[in-house]
């Protein structure tokens, strides 16, 4: 699954790129305003951060949410409490479009993130010229010269790279590539089984002063009471939200006490 959802993206990309070339999308890239520090928005010295995801459908549950104005969503998201936003741009399972990312931004002043299955140089300047902040990288779809290649990559653009980590050598990698951001993904990308305790099993591993992310199967308060008791410093929470009370479940999160 996930190197069939590796090989649409990319495809799309390169799609994508007949209408807008790479030297277009570069100078583009080159004059969106700066990307806004991750960092700043995301620790927090005593209360845990929520990235707050868009997020219309997955492989594993299938639709979601409809989102007809992302947009607003957003905006709701931001009122609440969150951290920043995520926003998924893969349109063939997660049915995310750049639209989306660029409704978005018009409207948040927190950084954004672009969620998609990137690997190529190009989808990450098309990030940064849609006004990302954030690019995400999953470890366990790129070799490891091409996460390094990215990540330094997304840094020099002036953004920041997630690393999303599922075991433990990949939190490792993460750590010896010197991830700012590092994400710990309970949902199994092979069986999409979740694994609550993956967090608590991983991440003694990460360093301080990385950011640490606790990935997948938020489902309520305890969740997000369990993930800061283990040291998370954020949670990235989609389903919850997109099905539920939005800004009552991103502001009762955002209140949690870290460990």
């Amino acid at each position: 699954m996930l190197q069939d959802l590796y090989a649409g993206a990319v495809s799309d990309a390169e799609s994508r790129e007949q209408g807008l070339s790479l030297s277009e999308v570069e100078k583009l890239a080159a004059a969106t305003p700066a990307a806004i520090s991750a960092r700043e928005f995301l620790l927090h010295d005593s209360k845990i951060r929520v990235i707050a995801e868009i997020k219309r459908a997955s492989p594993s549950k299938g639709k979601l949410a409809d989102i007809p104005y992302p947009g607003e969503l957003a905006k709701i998201y931001q009122g609440a409490g969150a951290g920043a936003i995520s926003v998924l741009t893969e349109g063939r399972k997660f049915l995310g479009t750049l639209d989306d990312f660029d409704e978005v931004r018009k409207g948040a002043s927190i950084p954004l993130l672009r969620k998609d299955f990137i690997a190529t140089n190009y989808q990450v300047l098309e990030a940064r010229a849609h006004g990302a902040d954030i690019v995400l990288l999953i470890a366990a779809g790129l070799d490891k010269e091409t996460l390094s290649n990215l990540k330094v990559f997304i840094e020099d653009l002036g953004m920041s790279a997630l690393i999303e980590t599922h075991n433990k050598a990949e939190v490792l990698l993460a750590c010896e590539l010197g991830a700012e951001l590092i994400g710990v993904n309970a949902r199994d990308l092979e069986t999409f089984e979740t694994n609550r305790s993956l967090f608590a099993e991983l991440s003694s591993l990460i360093p301080s002063g990385t950011i640490k992310i606790a990935e997948s199967a938020v489902r309520d308060l305890s969740d997000v009471i369990e993930y800061a008791s283990y040291g998370a410093d954020c949670v990235l929470v989609g389903e919850a939200l997109v099905t539920g009370d939005a800004a009552s479940l991103v502001s009762t999160f955002s209140d949690v006490a870290k460990a």
